[in-house]
């Protein structure tokens, strides 16, 4: 099924999707969504009413052409170590093939990251047998930098589980720091050369304030929350993240990939739902931010819809925020 896109509109309307992450491969737009799907199970802050099971790629060959579904390219069924919830995805490309990195509950029902594998960037993907070693919690994106080394970003508080690895190791019941104390940040470690598993420790990136004091966890506007992303304007490198509970796109900038990063400001004010999930990409010579909201549903927060928007920058680097929702 082809749909053509328009700028801040659900990029395809057939089925439901979210936590959009693009890439530019082959010259083409790949767009690997999260996909919804519709139940009536419960709806809380543990995140159970993301119930999904499977990933479609979709691509175009530029911004106004026709949005290709690719179909339906892994699934929790296919994956012999996960048992349900295959949240926010990623792809990369390196060694002359296409990586896939998805989450998803493991038998215990912790989250692990999984990898899978494709000569084609639509797929399908075929996954390793076990988790990557040493993965928890959700979101993962993998930054490829100039000199060809991989880092993968990740973590998600809440039902992402972040909260419950501030030991090293895995506490059940273990709550978040206090609002006076630093917030919990994004976790980076380096991929090996084959992409399949951690070269480095994860270590959790710190992001600071413009007085280079380390963000609060009671500052909900602008604390780390989950969906990490990194792309790399004017060898700067740009963190970009969810502040969750106040629904906004925000971001932080640094000269190190693995941080400190300090906060800059708002990309994208809260758009309609709760969850908020993104990507930026270039493509040929302009940026472009991918998000979701869940207005194709009508307000139904688990069964949401990928948009885009070009992205721009101002002189001094700091990014222009843009309105989710412009007059017509």
């Amino acid at each position: 099924m082809s749909e053509v896109p328009k700028p801040q509109q659900p990029l395809v309307t057939h089925i439901f999707t979210a936590d959009p992450s693009a890439h530019v491969f082959e010259d083409r737009i790949y767009i690997y969504p999260s996909h919804d799907l519709d139940h009536d199970g419960p709806v809380n802050d543990n995140g159970d009413q993301y119930k999904m099971e499977d990933y479609h790629v979709l691509s175009m060959a530029d911004t106004e052409s026709p949005v290709k579904d690719h179909g339906e390219v892994l699934h929790v069924k296919d994956v012999p170590w996960a048992s349900r919830q295959m949240w926010a995805p990623e792809a990369a490309f390196k060694n002359g093939k296409f990586y896939l990195f998805f989450p998803a509950r493991d038998h215990k029902d912790i989250f692990r990251i999984g990898v899978a594998t494709s000569p084609s960037p639509a797929g399908p993907f075929k996954p390793e047998e076990q988790y990557i070693p040493g993965s928890f919690s959700i979101d993962p994106a993998v930054f490829l930098d100039e000199d060809e080394q991989a880092y993968m970003l990740f973590g998600g508080l809440w039902g992402g589980q972040l909260e419950k690895w501030q030991t090293g190791s895995y506490v059940e019941h273990a709550e978040g720091p206090a609002p006076d104390a630093p917030a919990l940040g994004p976790r980076v470690a380096k991929l090996s050369e084959d992409m399949l598993s951690m070269a480095s420790e994860a270590l959790e990136i710190v992001i600071v304030d413009q007085e280079g004091k380390p963000l609060t966890a009671g500052n909900e506007d602008c604390r780390y929350f989950e969906g990490p992303w990194m792309h790399k304007y004017n060898e700067k490198y740009y963190l970009s993240y969810s502040t969750g509970t106040t629904h906004k796109l925000v971001y932080a900038i640094s000269d190190n990939p693995m941080g400190p990063f300090t906060f800059q400001g708002t990309i994208l004010p809260p758009v309609m739902g709760w969850t908020t999930h993104h990507s930026i990409v270039q493509f040929r010579e302009k940026w472009y931010l991918f998000y979701h909201d869940c207005s194709l549903s009508g307000g139904i927060d688990y069964k949401r819809c990928v948009k885009f928007a070009e992205l721009t920058y101002n002189p001094d680097g700091t990014i222009r925020m843009i309105d989710p929702y412009p007059e017509k």
